[in-house]
């Protein structure tokens, strides 16, 4: 088969290399019918990832049809059409149990890891993927949901979600900054307004994701360039500062944005995914009372949102922005990578 593989830091191609085998009774094999590229796949080819070594098959996302399965598989039969969940559980280990799926304790990759296609083990940029802990792991695709949009319950919309607004405790009322509007940013302020805030600012220096966000929420749009971006948030909440800052880039300018936005006994939600250190300033912010947070996703209310999904109660078909035959996947990296001139949100690829 072909997939895209990583060959090191700024190095990938796509390939022929081996068909997926199952290796253990708990496997399945999925065609893959829709991938897509995420952030965090820019960020393993920036070397930002180490645990990513030469070889592996990218890619975390994806929906497509059962064609094998193992032994112990009783739940899901060949012919199912199913999301791939981006986090992996084996629905056994203690951390599963307590609905910690990120940090997964079976021996697939890493235990503790969660997160193992297209880092630990072979991901779904290709036209096959092998699928550890298949029962616990995939999603069937509900009748009147195409697999396009499928696809964006792999990863964006519960990572944004979860990591930003569940942990970010938006509630009733709040006004909530999302800062990056890329992909995981527009998710997180498409599921914020589940919550009912009664602001969501969406801040980017891109000024075209800024203009899009308000198709997925947002009520006000701050393009960070601007010298007087600080104070035009802060004259939104009273000179106050907003009750939740979610962080989803990834570098610590932007990390610093919410250190300055969130207001005494508010909240900082990291979703970004940090390749360098950011700073703390314990020594002036111990006294404000904030929550910082931050994690993995565990798609633990990924059933939930499939629910909303399939009765048209989230946004998803805007999210994608640019279609490509998984053939072009070179290309559309090239797209992704260059968003800020292509107008890129999501790049969805399709197997022909």
């Amino acid at each position: 088969m072909k997939a895209l593989v990583f060959h090191g830091p700024g190095s990938k191609s796509w390939e022929d290399v081996p068909d997926p085998v199952v290796l253990k009774p708990t496997d399945a094999i999925v065609r893959i019918e829709t991938t897509t590229i995420c952030g965090t796949d820019l960020h393993i080819l920036e070397g930002d990832v180490p645990a990513v070594t030469d070889g592996r098959i990218l890619g975390h996302e994806g929906v497509g049809v059962i064609t094998e399965i193992g032994d112990a598989v009783t739940d899901l039969a060949v012919g199912d059409r199913v999301i791939i969940s981006c986090v992996s559980s084996c629905g056994k280990c203690s951390y599963c149990k307590k609905g910690v799926y990120s940090h997964c304790l079976a021996d697939e990759g890493a235990p503790g890891i969660g997160w193992i296609f297209g880092h630990l083990i072979d991901g779904t940029q290709a036209e096959y993927v092998r699928v550890p802990f298949a029962e616990t792991s995939l999603y069937r695709v509900p009748d009147g949901v195409t697999s396009e949009e499928a696809t964006l319950i792999s990863d964006i919309l519960p990572t944004g979600h979860e990591i930003g607004v569940q942990y970010g405790a938006v509630r009733p009322g709040d006004v909530v900054a999302v800062i990056g509007a890329g992909p995981v940013g527009l998710a997180a302020i498409a599921t914020a307004g589940l919550y009912g805030p009664s602001r969501i600012v969406a801040i980017d220096l891109d000024a075209n994701r800024v203009e899009q966000a308000t198709r997925f929420g947002a009520t006000d749009g701050i393009v960070s360039s601007d010298p007087d971006w600080k104070e035009r948030v802060l004259a939104l909440t009273d000179g106050l500062g907003v009750d939740v800052a979610i962080e989803a880039v990834g570098v610590p300018t932007t990390w610093n944005m919410a250190l300055e936005l969130v207001r005494p006994a508010g909240h900082v939600a990291n979703v970004g995914v940090h390749g360098k250190p950011v700073e703390f300033p314990l020594d002036r912010m111990w006294i404000d009372n904030i929550t910082v947070t931050t994690g993995l996703v565990n798609t633990d209310t990924t059933p939930m949102l499939i629910k909303l999904l399939a009765q048209h109660k989230l946004v998803s078909k805007e999210f994608i922005s640019h279609r490509y035959p998984l053939t072009d996947i070179l290309d559309a990296y090239d797209t992704f990578s260059r968003a800020a001139e292509t107008k890129a949100l999501k790049v969805i690829l399709n197997a022909e």
